[in-house]
């Protein structure tokens, strides 16, 4: 493949995946409607994420003047596109111009990279920011350049406020400058990195020391670390999705050549290449033995795992590099036409292929109107997905939205920043919840319960009250 074949065939992604965005029948996901929330409250950290998304989403609809689901998601592929260009002159530097061109055509048509550019999500801004942070250290390897570790630093410390996924990297990272002396760097230019990438964290690091550590304490929430217990069959289906997440030619290549470092095969590049990557993997993996792990929680292992495997593979095996991309080229063109076809294409037990991004609008409306019904212009609700909808689907509308809040650690971002306000004086609210309400310090009035029929709600039961705000004053 030529340099000339790639970019064309990145472009054509790209523009395919935004043409299909603006046909695009899914709802926002749950964490989407979030992220374009807190967009809309702009600060250095949030409940569970740094505040880099909502930045950008901020930004992009500030620009565009639309808050459209289409301008929400279209920082996925043009981010993605970006990676892509970035991270073949990053394999470039470190490897030579002959596998520039297959690793951004791999890059782009990585099965993760296909998903997260027609549903936005955090680990699409941290993958830009990374593969800049490589390639500035790529070129740290080689030369002394003050600029380019004030680069390097930048882009880790934007990775950081982007996802703090981005740690993941370091310990791998720390062990190549231990072992191989043609990956250290200048103890100038490591310093000069160092409190660059602080510098521009520090915001975050701030806002969570105000904050009651809250983003690190819900970070430790859903890793389960209270809970530590061994699952050996939850490390395996970790590992075993990650064939999935990055295809199954890609990431075998990545086991190959970490193989081929245990054994001591090829040159100290490639072991660079295999540390900044696999430790990742193998560090998400025994969180999966040992607590709970996600299977995109070892993103960050495939910036510089896509250009080791894709190295490996066109020195060992082209064959295998070809079929690797076509392999990701179905997904990377059918996900984009799932989310146009979301409401067609039906399980044979009758449960939507997309539910999950489905039936969350018209559920809001539905709320909406009865509200309108019960005589009041407050919603409440103790539910997460609820609320994210309400607030998104419901922007235009003349409500106030609340969430309920409950005694102890919040348990979202809308229970800590919008809770209903104790002394709330409406003589009545709507309450919107999965589970039934009893109220003894005031009336409750049950508006309508009923099962959604579609979307990711189907057969499972919604409860809307009316009901005297200090029934839902803070409990246990």
């Amino acid at each position: 493949m030529s340099l000339r074949h790639s970019l064309l065939f990145i472009l054509a992604i790209t523009v395919w995946r935004i043409v299909m965005l603006r046909f695009d029948t899914t709802d926002l996901f749950v964490d989407e409607a979030q992220y374009w929330f807190w967009a809309q409250n702009l600060d250095f950290g949030y409940y569970s994420k740094p505040p880099m998304i909502a930045w950008v989403i901020r930004a992009i609809t500030g620009l565009a003047g639309s808050d459209s689901i289409f301008w929400i998601r279209i920082a996925g592929p043009l981010f993605h596109m970006a990676t892509a260009l970035v991270l073949m002159k990053a394999a470039r530097k470190i490897v030579g111009p002959e596998i520039e061109p297959w690793v951004g055509a791999t890059f782009i048509t990585l099965p993760a990279v296909s998903l997260s550019s027609v549903l936005f999500s955090t680990d699409t801004v941290l993958f830009l920011f990374l593969a800049i942070g490589l390639w500035a250290y790529f070129g740290l390897t080689k030369q002394k350049s003050v600029a380019l570790a004030l680069l390097m630093g930048v882009s880790f410390g934007l990775a950081f406020m982007s996802k703090y996924a981005i740690l993941f990297v370091v310990p791998g990272g720390l062990i190549a400058l231990i072992l191989l002396p043609s990956a250290r760097i200048a103890w100038r230019d490591f310093i000069v990195a160092v409190v660059a990438a602080i510098v521009f964290a520090a915001p975050n690091l701030w806002w969570n020391l105000t904050h009651d550590i809250t983003t690190v304490r819900h970070t430790e929430d859903i890793a389960n670390w209270n809970s530590l217990h061994v699952d050996i069959a939850g490390g395996a289906e970790f590992l075993l999705a990650q064939f999935g997440v990055v295809g199954p030619v890609i990431f075998f290549a990545m086991l190959w050549a970490a193989y081929r470092m245990f054994r001591r095969i090829g040159d100290e590049r490639e072991w660079l290449l295999v540390l900044l990557s696999v430790p990742v993997v193998l560090l998400i993996t025994f969180q999966a033995l040992v607590a709970n792990a996600y299977a995109n929680w070892a993103v960050t292992a495939y910036a510089a795992g896509t250009i080791v495997a894709v190295w490996l593979l066109q020195r060992e095996t082209k064959h295998g590099l070809r079929n690797s991309l076509i392999i990701n080229l179905i997904p990377a063109i059918a996900i984009p036409l799932l989310t146009v076809f979301a409401h067609d294409l039906v399980l044979p037990n009758g449960e939507q292929v997309m539910k999950r991004y489905l039936g969350r609008s018209d559920l809001s409306h539905e709320v909406a109107d009865l509200a309108r019904q019960s005589g009041t212009d407050i919603i409440v609700s103790d539910n997460r997905e609820l609320l994210a909808d309400l607030f998104y689907t419901l922007r235009d509308e003349p409500l106030r939205i609340y969430a309920r809040r409950f005694a102890g650690f919040p348990s979202s971002y809308y229970e800590q920043e919008f809770a209903l306000p104790d002394d709330e004086k409406a003589p009545a609210v709507l309450y919107v919840t999965r589970s039934p309400l009893t109220c003894a310090a005031g009336q409750v009035e049950t508006v309508k319960t009923w099962q959604p029929t579609a979307g990711y709600l189907r057969g499972r039961t919604i409860y809307t009250y009316r009901v005297e705000p200090r029934c839902l004053k803070p409990q246990s």
